[in-house]
């Protein structure tokens, strides 16, 4: 959280810190029970990030880059498939078997999304967009991960006119709430 620089920095980081929980979490056992702290920890940050993403990323894909909002389009599209697995996996301990198929799908998904977000659209963006412009979606990236829910919401919405603007502090307050409540995303 907080990693400075401009969007593209900002996000960049994120990815690397999410792909370095998949990477615990490929390192142990199946049925190990550390598998599911750093997976509750890795939806964690893809929520965040998920949400910042869709409140000011996309927008100015869709304004800046030429044929953006079709890439915004479906950028929110994985953000949908990655959310719904991520609520499905909520439920699941680290001995459920269901939760090896899960985390696997969403391993897979999320290094698609990270592999397309990488390779085509912030090369995109860093081209049509002013570097200040990136710099203050740096700043507001940031910003929106303080407020953000920590769980999966795949009801919410989240095609413009961004209500997730609207939703995400009152949500994130309260998935904050519980996860203090209940421990989750920190060392046993």
């Amino acid at each position: 959280m907080g990693h400075g620089g401009n969007v593209i920095d900002e996000l960049t980081t994120d990815h690397r810190e999410v792909e370095e929980l998949f990477g615990k979490i490929e390192a142990l056992p199946p049925g190990h029970k550390d598998r599911k702290l750093y997976a509750d920890q890795a939806t964690i940050e893809l929520i965040r990030h998920s949400v910042a993403e869709e409140a000011y990323l996309y927008p100015a894909v869709r304004e800046h880059v030429a044929g953006g909002g079709a890439l915004a389009d479906k950028e929110l599209e994985d953000h949908a498939q990655a959310e719904q697995i991520m609520k499905d996996l909520e439920s699941r301990g680290a001995d459920d078997a269901e939760f090896d198929r899960l985390i696997g799908m969403l391993m897979s998904e999320i290094r698609e999304h990270v592999a397309d977000e990488e390779g085509n659209l912030f090369p995109r963006l860093r081209e049509a967009c002013p570097a200040q412009a990136l710099d203050e979606l740096g700043d507001k990236v940031r910003q929106a991960k303080k407020t953000a829910p920590t769980r999966p919401h795949p009801s919410a919405p989240d095609k413009p006119p961004m209500m997730n603007k609207l939703l995400a502090p009152g949500a994130g307050m309260v998935d904050r709430a519980r996860d203090a409540l209940s421990g989750r995303g920190k060392p046993g």
